[in-house]
């Protein structure tokens, strides 16, 4: 399977195993972007649902809509921009998350 289909795979299992799949790709693979790219994934997977999680809970006092609709947006928005740079084979950081893991 070639690089670019892999990385796609990562980057839209948001929808469908956001867990399994970086976390599959991670510990399988030799390749060091790609070992950075599905870890990128992964802990960017697990923030994004603590920052919703913790949004929904402040939704009930009306403060979290906001932050819940941003996040979720960016918990969206993320990985098709990850899949275009994917198809377009340039290099694609996480919001925040990139910053961090190298």
């Amino acid at each position: 399977m070639s690089l670019k289909i892999i990385k796609i795979l990562v980057h839209a299992s948001t929808w469908f195993a956001p867990v399994l799949v970086p976390l599959i790709v991670w510990l399988l693979t030799q390749e060091q972007n790609l070992k950075r790219l599905s870890l990128q994934a992964l802990v960017f997977h697990f923030v994004i649902w603590l920052l919703v999680s913790i949004s929904l809970f402040f939704s009930y006092f009306l403060i979290g809509i906001p932050f819940l609709i941003i996040f979720g947006l960016i918990g969206f928005i993320g990985p098709i921009i990850g899949i275009i740079r994917a198809l377009q084979d340039r290099r694609f950081d996480y919001p925040i998350i990139g910053s961090f893991i190298r």
